[in-house]
């Protein structure tokens, strides 16, 4: 399964009062981790985002300090090339879960989820971001 390399280039920030879009909510908003501890971030649509061949079109995404935004998960569940296998996807319709078995320092950063069942894509903001307990991002 490939995605368009350009996904990622049609983001847009949902807008409120823009009637029939889909909203993203996600929590919590501000993350303290611990190296070693496992970490979640949830995520909730405003509308099923289940499509019928049986994907859910919900993707996570990571941007470090200085970096582009890199994709995590896409499909809900699925993990991208190159990322860890401590970062695992769940859920289904308008309720999904990004969580990381033992959190790195390298993992720091603000991590946010996107829909593309609806065009425009659209990502929840503000995002998630994470820091380490004690060293604030």
């Amino acid at each position: 399964m490939r995605l368009p390399a350009q996904l990622l280039g049609l983001l847009v920030l949902w807008l409120p009062g823009s009637s029939g879009d889909i909203v993203m909510t996600q929590t919590p908003l501000s993350l303290p981790v611990t190296p070693g501890e496992p970490a979640s971030i949830s995520c909730r649509s405003s509308q099923s985002l289940l499509h019928s061949n049986g994907y859910n079109y919900l993707y996570w995404y990571l941007q470090k300090p200085g970096h582009s935004p890199q994709l995590l998960m896409y499909f809900a569940s699925y993990r991208a090339s190159g990322v860890p296998d401590r970062f695992s996807g769940s859920g289904s319709g308008t309720d999904f879960t990004l969580e990381i078995s033992r959190v790195e320092a390298e993992d720091i950063g603000v991590y946010y989820c996107m829909q593309s069942t609806q065009l425009p894509p659209t990502v929840v903001h503000p995002q998630t971001e994470t820091s380490l307990l004690g060293c604030p991002s």
